[in-house]
Order: structure tokens, then sequence, then C-alpha cells
């Protein structure tokens, strides 16, 4: 998301040709749109989306128990 947050900001400065940006290579501009592209084709064939994921999914379930728990007055010991 950040090239890409980049790239949009970098497009914008050369299209409206402000310095030095409008003195560029369009490949230099356009080069953050490239690495957003290799970024998100590693991220899904290496699992890492996924694994992201289900972690998010997996936090969200124990928040909800210890919740149920502390409602129902079972208190999570301390190690």
């Amino acid at each position: 998301m950040l090239f890409l947050g980049i790239g949009l900001i970098l497009l914008a400065l050369k299209y409206f040709e402000i310095d030095p940006v409008a003195a560029w290579s369009w490949w230099v501009v356009l080069s953050p749109f490239a690495l957003a592209v290799a970024w998100w084709s590693w991220a899904d064939w290496s699992g890492y989306t996924k694994r992201r994921a289900m972690d998010r999914e997996n936090a969200r379930k124990q928040a909800r128990l210890d919740k149920q728990r502390e409602a129902i007055g079972i208190v999570k010991r301390k190690r």
C-alpha cells in the first residue's frame, strides 16, 4: 500500500509538472507501481497475506473468548 501511495503522489507531481519531479524520467515516476505489483505477487505466493488474515482472525477469536470468560467470572491466571 505504501508503494501505491508513493506512486500516486509522484504521478500527480509529474502530471502537474511540479519541480523536481517534472524533470524526472517516467520510469522513475512509475517504478513504485511496479514495486507494488512485485510486493503483492510475493505476498500472495509466499502465503504472507493468508497468515496475516489468520492471525487477525485468531486474535479476534481470543478476544471474544476472553470477554465471555470475564462475563461469567472466570479469571485468567497470570503465569
